[in-house]
């Protein structure tokens, strides 16, 4: 490896340490001037428009629409919802005036106390109040819905302990607002966008997550019922990777949200809401990446293939290029993103390294040799495995390549995951078995008091019900008392 690589962090060493590394050296994200927030840079943010792309594509197939609300929300209509504030009053960046003026002292600016907001405003947490607000407006009879609104935005939540990616005070997602006749549409609608970002997360990010449903205690404040997907992270550490809330008709009564229905009655609205973030970039690094970098997913990656030519002088070069030409538009056509990279300011052994560490899935490498013989050195991100291949018909063997590529990561984080995932009986014998790490299925009574209690002594969530898990009824490994099915609990980020 590169010089450059040497200060990256083993994973046995310090895990955290590593990831933070890894960002950093990647050239996804660095620290910003404002505490809390990132700056995502090109290369990580051509992932994310990646992931993006294929989320939106999905959503629309659905029936869905992209719209913008604002950014700003008045004080009064947080506090209309009385679950929805407590859940992120603590979190909320507040908006208290609208102008600055030259410091008297000539010390700069400071804020204008005439230009004091008569109400203040919170930069969005999250936006189910300004849309319900909104939609009072839209929404008069059952002809007027389904609305299926989906907004891409950025949003604040003042978070104390940060970690880029992972939890930053400022960061980006998409959030879906749905409005429904019925709950029956509302719940079908929940249940299917969950389904949607299993999908995605399985086929794009090459992540296996575990479908479920949040406790009480866990889910999103003002919901009736909140479904998530959970993945597991090389560490053994649980993600919360995308959730879907059905709201039932909690924010259509706080904004007065009612429309005609078919009975000619008037009838509150049914409500849910869905979303991902950029959390997603962060548990793509954390479940496939290695000591040597980034190991990107082919579907997700924004270079698939990295074309070297190996040469000694402009003729060498010309000639590799010239055979090199048509494999570029061969595989342009096929829909691979490709670089050819003929730069002649970096030597191949830092070109090789530098790929590496960003995690581009393959790498040919041809020199005047090759061209002699054929052939091309062909080297897989995920494995480190070198072969060679001929130079004919190269272009479909690089497209099998990555889908191969894409399948052995997802088996090798679903295994991960198989070998980390534990059945307990005891109580004693789960807070053995927490301190290894991974996903721990057990029996739970149901009741907050036992799951705040599990959390106090092990510092382990619970962190879903599984949708399709073992429910062979039991008894509690705290109370003793009868438990449905057993639950997933583990630490998590």
């Amino acid at each position: 490896m590169a010089t450059e690589l040497k200060d990256l962090t083993k994973r046995a060493d310090n895990y955290s340490q590593w990831y933070n590394d890894l960002v950093i050296k990647a050239d996804l994200a660095e620290q910003s001037p404002v505490r809390g927030c990132m700056v995502i840079k090109p290369y990580g943010y051509a992932i994310w428009e990646k992931m993006q792309r294929e989320l939106d594509r999905m959503f629309k197939e659905t029936g869905v629409q992209n719209a913008y609300f604002p950014l700003l929300i008045p004080k009064s209509f947080l506090c209309r919802e009385a679950e929805h504030v407590e859940g992120f009053a603590k979190e909320c960046a507040v908006v208290t005036h609208y102008r600055l003026k030259n410091d008297p002292d000539g010390r700069g600016v400071i804020v204008d106390p005439d230009a004091r907001l008569e109400e203040e405003l919170i930069v969005r947490p999250t936006s189910e109040t300004i849309i319900w607000g909104t939609y009072r407006n839209w929404i008069h009879s059952y002809r007027d819905l389904p609305i299926l609104c989906n907004q891409w935005a950025n949003v604040m939540r003042w978070e104390m302990r940060t970690r880029m990616f992972l939890r930053t005070s400022e960061f980006l997602w998409q959030e879906g607002h749905c409005a429904h006749a019925t709950a029956e549409e509302s719940e079908a609608r929940t249940v299917q966008m969950i389904n949607l970002y299993t999908d995605f997360a399985e086929k794009y990010m090459a992540m296996p997550v575990i479908k479920g449903v949040k406790s009480a205690n866990e889910r999103f404040a003002g919901a009736v019922n909140t479904y998530t997907i959970e993945a597991m992270m090389q560490d053994g550490k649980a993600l919360q990777s995308g959730t879907s809330h059905n709201l039932g008709q909690n924010f259509a009564k706080a904004f007065d949200v009612t429309f005609v229905n078919k009975d000619n009655q008037p009838e509150y609205v049914w409500a849910n809401s869905w979303g991902v973030s950029t959390r997603l970039m962060g548990a793509l690094i954390m479940s496939h990446s290695d000591d040597n970098g980034l190991v990107l997913p082919p579907h997700l990656a924004p270079i698939q293939v990295v074309i070297v030519p190996i040469y000694k002088n402009a003729e060498q070069l010309k000639q590799i290029s010239s055979h090199i030409e048509p494999i570029l538009l061969q595989l342009k056509e096929m829909g691979i993103s490709v670089k050819y990279d003929d730069a002649d300011n970096r030597r191949p052994g830092f070109k090789f390294a530098d790929y590496e560490l960003k995690g581009v899935p393959v790498r040919l490498v041809v020199g005047a040799r090759d061209i002699e013989k054929g052939t091309v050195e062909i080297m897989r991100r995920d494995t480190l495995e070198k072969s060679e291949a001929p130079l004919e018909g190269i272009a479909g063997h690089v497209k099998a390549l990555l889908e191969e590529i894409q399948t052995h990561i997802y088996r090798k984080a679903l295994a991960h995951r198989q070998e980390m995932t534990r059945t307990v009986d005891t109580y004693d014998e789960f807070k053995k078995e927490i301190e290894k790490g991974g996903f721990i299925l057990a029996h739970w009574d149901g009741t907050t008091e036992t799951e705040l209690k599990i959390k106090e002594d092990t510092k382990a969530t619970l962190r879903c019900i599984p949708l399709d898990g073992d429910t062979t009824p039991g008894v509690c490994m705290v109370t003793g008392r009868p438990s449905k099915q057993r639950v997933i609990f583990a630490r998590n980020y």
